[in-house]
């Protein structure tokens, strides 16, 4: 009984820390690409535009970070063999190539119809699990899937808005255009959290080690794109020039960063300890739960059919909470286990592939 109080405390800090986080990451990210910064020098005023350049701040941040949290916690930190440092390579390939898509899609699509998308994102990351690595899950864990996705969808759908449609001289194959952008999207967002709950099942290592190496790899690849393509888009000489005569950007550009790489921390350890579909249904709902507190706060109003939405929501937690109730371990344990066989050194052999044995002992004391 004490082990299910002390996983369930440690998922609840999982989730509080992902949502503080990622709340004040959206608010500093607002900060930096809305605040009209002053050139000292001239007074003119300008806003920062440079996302890409954004983007490999974060993860150079997210990378010293994990960096400093095994230094910390006096683990090695080696470089991984092949085929997981191939795995580390691939995710961050996949991670970095999906988020243009859905930066894509708005302008096609308006900002709500992305959001509500994103609602279904549980749905992806399933089918991925299902058709890359033919996992099997229990029937409870479709009717999660089902509830929280179309709750969400309903919730969203029925959101009052008063903002006008920038996208509605946009023409019907225009919008077509846009959902395909945004189901990219998804599709790679799932196959990235898919294969992230493959790598804990199939190799010795941890969360902040995948933080660190997924985080190096974007950074490379971002600024090799960066620094290849300065010649006609200017992006990366601009960000340094806007810094150069704006240099208070520095100050928010690196807490943004600071902010967004302690939110990480709590992404993979959950992705770790949890697996990828309990992480999925915390980012998915979280737009929900802000939106309750609004409402609680403000005193602003749902329609009817929000608050069914909000108990199809709940119903699906229910579900998942009851169906986990008496369960150990990591969150992909509901799929099917591989065959793996150990040799007399204590090398396990998964799919031809050497792994070190994991320690249940060990993966308990240790959260890395």
């Amino acid at each position: 009984m004490a082990a299910i109080s002390s996983k369930t405390i440690e998922s609840a800090i999982c989730v509080i820390g992902i949502y503080v986080c990622f709340l004040s990451w959206g608010i500093l990210q607002e900060r930096v690409t809305t605040t009209q910064y002053i050139d000292e020098e001239t007074g003119q005023k300008r806003k920062f535009k440079y996302f890409i350049f954004l983007n490999v701040i974060q993860s150079l941040i997210a990378s010293v970070v994990a960096f400093v949290y095994l230094l910390v916690r006096g683990l090695k930190v080696e470089l991984p063999s092949t085929p997981l440092r191939n795995k580390f390579i691939q995710l961050s390939f996949i991670s970095v190539c999906a988020a243009p898509f859905g930066y894509a899609s708005l302008k096609y699509i308006d900002y709500p119809t992305m959001i509500l998308g994103k609602t279904g994102k549980l749905v992806p990351v399933m089918l991925m699990n299902i058709i890359l690595y033919r996992k099997s899950f229990p029937w409870q864990k479709y009717l999660v899937v089902f509830l929280i996705t179309a709750g969400m969808s309903m919730f969203m759908l029925m959101n009052p808005t008063k903002k006008k449609d920038k996208n509605a001289d946009v023409s019907l194959l225009g919008k077509l255009w846009g959902i395909a952008l945004l189901s990219i999207n998804l599709l790679l967002d799932g196959v990235t959290n898919s294969t992230q709950d493959e790598i804990f099942r199939t190799f010795r290592t941890s969360g902040f080690t995948m933080m660190l190496y997924m985080n190096i790899f974007s950074s490379f690849i971002m600024a090799t794109f960066l620094v290849a393509s300065d010649f006609y888009n200017q992006e990366l000489s601009s960000a340094i020039a806007f810094a150069t005569e704006h240099p208070q950007v520095l100050y928010d550009v690196v807490l943004f960063g600071l902010c967004g790489a302690l939110g990480q921390c709590f992404i993979f350890h959950t992705i770790e300890r949890f697996g990828a579909m309990f992480l999925v249904t915390v980012t998915v709902t979280r737009k929900m739960g802000s939106i309750l507190i609004s409402v609680f706060l403000y005193n602003h109003a749902l329609v009817l059919g929000q608050w069914a939405a909000v108990g199809l929501v709940f119903a699906g937690i229910a579900v998942e909470s009851f169906a986990k109730g008496g369960k150990h371990g990591h969150g992909g344990g509901d799929s099917k286990k591989h065959d793996i066989k150990k040799d007399k050194m204590g090398i396990e052999k998964d799919n031809g592939v050497e792994v070190l044995s994991r320690s249940r002992e060990g993966s308990n004391k240790k959260i890395d």
